[in-house]
């Protein structure tokens, strides 16, 4: 196969099943420029992790968005760096997290790892296991449910808003949202329902939030999120924390949604490994580790070449893009024995970089591997005889960033 004769990013055929392409990929090398949009694949491990570590050579500015990002052009003798900080607000998404580099990154990534402490996080995971069987409970009976309508995507929502200290009462239309319910936002006209929508909820409803508690401020979560300060004790700007609060829904809710429903449609597809998990719920960790290895919910972000760079013997020239595939190095045959098959036993299984590494690492990884632990034993627990309702209809996400089912007809019996 020539991988070449179809366009990664927008293939129906490869968002289906992108697993021939990685194969055929790697036997070109680790490095390999593709012809349809010029983007530098970069499909080993090695290769990966080394991008990453590199900030002076590879900036996160274009992540999101790769080739369909529209960067300014730099004046005579003006350096990319130069421009990405002069001109950064032409660059589409250039004010979120992920699209930062260090110094920008360090400092505002610090305000996460005030608002994900240990100990917040413990009182998190105790809200995980009453929701996993609050939702379990509403549809247990039914002996078939739409997986990613009735759990994943309830459950990951709901779990990052008792995070963010967002009241119980307001959990209800949280869901809504997701529900596509036309439920906006108390004191704000500009809220809009649907499930894709969202997220363009999110701004006015902490964005409010943030003031109240800014100018009366009480001893609960949401206060915290909205007094946190930066490292030199500068309290940022309101749309600063409400951009936190954003990325943490936007990437834990879907994300994580996808991991659980991919290990769903595993464990349908493989009765005797559910069986083997409900007896012996310590393995389901490294089996979740596995899910993340074998079908990684990010199939990668995007850098770009800040100067001419040299890549496992390859030339990368200045303003080139790179796409980290971290979906295809999670199967780099160097690393994994037998990458192509799933083995829930893997030994090397957490080696994966499903949520990235370095600095850019994801900051909500110990959070999506809570929720699924937790997820996979309650469901296994509590339901058996996991069966896919079609297994020929299931159809993924058409993103070339997001890997995951659109939806998961499951039939089952209630254990409890």
């Amino acid at each position: 196969m020539n991988p070449f004769d179809r366009d990664f990013f927008t293939d129906p055929e490869l968002i289906r099943d992108p697993g021939p392409y990685y194969a055929a990929l790697r036997e070109l090398g680790p490095v390999v420029r593709e012809p349809h949009h010029g983007v530098f694949l970069v499909s080993g491990l090695e290769e990966i992790l080394a991008v990453y570590a590199d900030h002076d050579a590879f900036s996160a500015v274009v992540a999101p968005l790769g080739p369909f990002t529209r960067l300014p052009e730099p004046a005579e003798g003006e350096s990319l760096a130069d421009v990405i900080e002069r001109r950064r607000a032409e660059i589409p998404l250039s004010d979120q997290l992920v699209t930062f580099d260090p110094p920008r990154h360090t400092r505002h990534r610090a305000l996460l790892s005030r608002l994900l402490t240990p100990n917040r996080l413990k009182e998190n995971e105790e809200f995980m296991w009453t929701l996993a069987d609050g939702l379990i409970d509403e549809f247990a009976d039914r002996g078939e449910a739409e997986f990613c309508a009735a759990y994943a995507g309830p459950f990951t929502l709901l779990v990052i808003a008792d995070l963010l200290g967002v009241p119980r009462e307001d959990h209800e239309t949280f869901r809504g949202w997701l529900q596509g319910e036309e439920t906006p936002v108390a004191g704000d006209t500009g809220g809009q329902g649907g499930g894709p929508q969202v997220f363009s909820n999110l701004n006015p409803y902490f964005t409010r939030y943030i003031e109240e508690r800014r100018a009366s401020p009480g001893d609960d979560v949401m206060s915290r999120l909205a007094t946190v300060r930066f490292p030199d004790g500068e309290l940022p700007e309101v749309i600063d924390v409400v951009r936190l609060a954003a990325l943490l829904f936007a990437a834990g809710q879907e994300t994580t949604a996808r991991l659980l429903s991919t290990g769903m449609r595993i464990l349908a597809e493989a009765p005797a490994l559910a069986d083997g998990l409900r007896a012996d719920p310590a393995a389901i960790p490294n089996f979740i580790e596995e899910c993340l290895r074998f079908e990684s919910p990010i199939k990668g972000p995007f850098r770009l070449a800040l100067r001419d760079t040299r890549l496992a013997g390859v030339d990368v020239p200045m303003g080139s893009l790179l796409m980290a595939m971290n979906s295809a190095a999670n199967r780099d045959p160097r690393v994994f024995a037998d990458a192509d098959r799933f083995d829930a036993k893997r030994p090397s299984a957490r080696r994966n970089i499903a949520f990235g590494h370095g600095a850019h690492f994801c900051p909500g990884a110990s959070l999506a591997r809570a929720e699924a632990r937790i997820s996979f034993e309650r469901l296994l627990a509590r339901l058996d005889d996991l069966r896919l309702v079609d297994p020929g209809a299931l159809s993924y996400a058409p993103s070339f960033i997001i890997r995951g089912l659109n939806d998961l007809p499951l039939r089952f019996r209630r254990l409890a």
